[in-house]
């Protein structure tokens, strides 16, 4: 009946499906863990920042206070990947904080140390030296991703968090969608808007500069 079928829409369609782990938990599991120790490092700065201890008179101090949030932020994104890890029924925890101790930081370092390389080619005096490249390196290795693999312990030592609902064993089929929802369509949209937002102020404000 028509009851029935206004019954079995919105959440009691896909309540049986909203919790299954999806087909790449463990990626997941890794930008999540990225996301909290971004999110981490940025609000504890602006408390820094509104409290009055990085002044714009210290040059270099609002980097210097980000470096060292990331990293020490590394124990939180081990934990939150961890955790949500073991909520996908996942076991190889490790496995985890490996990634989310490498993968970003190991793809920022990449592109970092290229152009650096090529700064360093035309001779100029912006590139990084060597001294500071090798405590970043020391931070990185000797600090953030101990911290990880400690936050990725901790969490996974914790109970596992409950469904709300019981997931069901056989997945439900996914009906054919429009052709907006197509991910590479999703992924241009949701990139280029902000984008465009935030290249025009910057494109006003460096003109504006020089």
């Amino acid at each position: 009946t028509q009851e029935e079928a206004q019954e079995e829409t919105g959440w009691k369609l896909v309540h049986g499906d909203v919790f299954r782990p999806p087909a790449n938990s463990d990626l997941l599991c890794v930008y999540v863990g990225t996301g909290v120790q971004c999110l981490g490092m940025v609000l504890v700065t602006m408390i820094f920042a509104m409290l009055g201890f990085l002044s714009p008179s210290n040059r270099g101090g609002l980097m210097t206070a980000m470096l060292l949030l990331w990293v020490f932020m590394g124990l939180f994104a081990g934990y939150a990947s961890s955790r949500l890890y073991k909520m996908f029924k996942g076991t190889e925890w490790k496995r985890i904080a490996f990634r989310t101790a490498f993968l970003f930081p190991a793809v920022v370092s990449a592109i970092f140390f290229v152009l650096n390389a090529l700064i360093w080619g035309q001779k100029s005096s912006g590139a990084v030296p060597f001294g500071t490249m090798f405590a970043l390196i020391f931070l990185w290795f000797g600090i953030s991703v101990p911290l990880v693999f400690v936050g990725a312990y901790i969490g996974f030592k914790k109970p596992p968090l409950d469904d709300p609902v019981k997931t069901n064993k056989i997945p439900r089929q996914i009906p054919e969608q429009a052709w907006y929802m197509n991910p590479i369509f999703s992924i241009l949209i949701g990139g280029i808007l902000p984008f465009g937002a935030v290249f025009i102020e910057l494109f006003f404000i460096l003109t504006s500069i020089w």
